[in-house]
């Protein structure tokens, strides 16, 4: 089978140029760091941890702005540390960042009023203007990707390893969202444990080092192959093949075909990787793609991310768990509740309910309760901004907020307030687990 969700170039010359251009540049990130994550991903495969994956749906070349990173990095901050307190593990930071230029489409083309044109895929394949010269797919764009992605992860090593990521810091930034949100009166007692906890921990003389930084990596769905290739290096400590472009890729739900190009190059790089499993998966399926992906079966190495929908997932997912995991693949089970809940507002606004994203996480859960599993982390699309892109919540956004700040150039984030709704919600969760 072929490459499926991959841009025609016209100039195959031009895309040539692109990637000797690629080839070249430095890598993005080290091959030690992706073998740190995939040592804490097994801690989260063997229930001993828990994953916080998120960030934008796709990112865009004028998002890749120093406030955008420091909301969204702010935001995941803040939800790391109501999950770790409620779970008292690990939590293990993941940014949908520095990489999350390019989006799998349902059809190649979009027609408005009469006119057909290239579908936007992304700003690593062309641009959102609907006009045929924005739609041309420009392998140039390939180059702008590593680009941004390199100025974004400057940014974010400088902010986690600065004082920025500070645990004191970013619990009092979590104080003032309960002092100022809907819901806050709810979660009060979490953040007031929480600063009990701080003090405690000062009183003994805990290292104040150990508040100052954070573990912090990228991740992105590796879709456009010229690039993963590109990017695509032999570590000099061990001669194996790693994915520089970030520390952990994935196959979308649309790309996960055994015998397709994705899954045969992502089946030769050492990083930890995922695969995105919607309702159609069968267990065969998942326990094929584990024996291609992780034949050694390498804790931390594949992680299973299921996309169901909220009113599939209590049916869909137990007999993939559990044939799955008798069958001794050892993959840790992640919850995206995001993509099996999209639908269009009557104002033509693709969006999510927040009511749908919570009951997803919450089957999620139960689910693997009573299989006696690991439910290990969640992968959500989301900004720091206040944007108006999913409906409900404790701001009780309606169908007509949607167009007050509606950013998405593809699928609706949870913003600022929904995404630590959510972090506190799954902390209850998590404390029943």
């Amino acid at each position: 089978m072929g490459a499926a969700q991959q841009p025609t170039y016209p100039d195959r010359s031009a895309v040539d140029a692109a990637v000797a251009k690629l080839r070249s540049v430095p890598p993005l990130v080290f091959a030690g760091e992706c073998d740190e994550l995939k040592a804490k991903l097994a801690a989260v495969a063997q229930g001993e941890a828990f994953l916080l994956q998120g960030g934008d749906c796709a990112e865009t070349f004028a998002g890749a702005t120093a406030d955008n990173t420091r909301n969204k990095l702010r935001v995941l901050l803040q939800m790391a540390v109501v999950l770790t307190y409620a779970a008292s593990l690990p939590v293990v930071k993941v940014g949908r960042l520095a990489g999350q230029f390019a989006k799998p489409r349902s059809s190649d083309l979009e027609t408005r009023d009469g006119v057909t044109l290239p579908a936007y895929r992304g700003d690593a394949v062309n641009g959102y203007e609907f006009t045929l010269e924005s739609r041309v797919p420009d392998p140039h764009r390939l180059v702008e990707v590593y680009n941004n992605s390199a100025s974004t992860l400057n940014l974010v090593r400088a902010f986690v390893t600065g004082g920025y990521a500070d645990l004191r810091q970013v619990h009092t930034w979590n104080t003032d969202f309960v002092l100022g949100s809907p819901a806050g009166k709810r979660y009060e007692k979490v953040a007031n444990e929480i600063d009990r906890a701080l003090n405690f921990m000062q009183a003994i003389g805990a290292d104040p080092d150990e508040f100052h930084r954070v573990d912090f990596h990228s991740s992105h769905e590796a879709l456009v192959l010229e690039y993963e290739h590109a990017l695509t290096r032999i570590d000099s400590r061990t001669g194996s093949p790693y994915d520089v472009s970030g520390h952990f890729v994935w196959i979308g739900e649309r790309t996960r075909q055994l015998d397709g190009a994705h899954v045969e190059l992502l089946s030769h790089i050492k990083n930890p990787i995922g695969v995105k499993l919607g309702p159609t998966t069968t267990a065969d399926d998942a326990i094929a793609l584990s024996n291609k992906l992780n034949p050694d079966n390498e804790p931390g190495r594949l992680t299973f991310i299921t996309r169901m929908g909220a009113g599939k997932i209590r049916d869909a997912l137990p007999p993939l768990v559990e044939k799955v995991t008798a069958s001794g693949v050892r993959a840790a089970w992640v919850c995206d509740p995001m993509h099996g809940n999209t639908f269009e507002a009557s104002s033509g606004y693709k969006t999510r309910r927040f009511d749908d994203v919570i009951e997803e996480v919450q089957g999620f859960f139960d689910v693997h309760r009573s299989l006696g599993t690991w439910p290990g982390g969640i992968h959500v699309e989301l900004t720091g901004d206040d944007v108006t892109e999913c409906v409900g919540g404790g701001e009780e956004l309606a169908e007509i907020d949607l167009s007050q700040r509606y950013e998405s150039v593809c699928d609706p984030r949870l913003n600022r307030v929904q995404s630590l709704e959510l972090a506190f919600l799954v902390a209850e969760m998590l404390r029943k687990a």
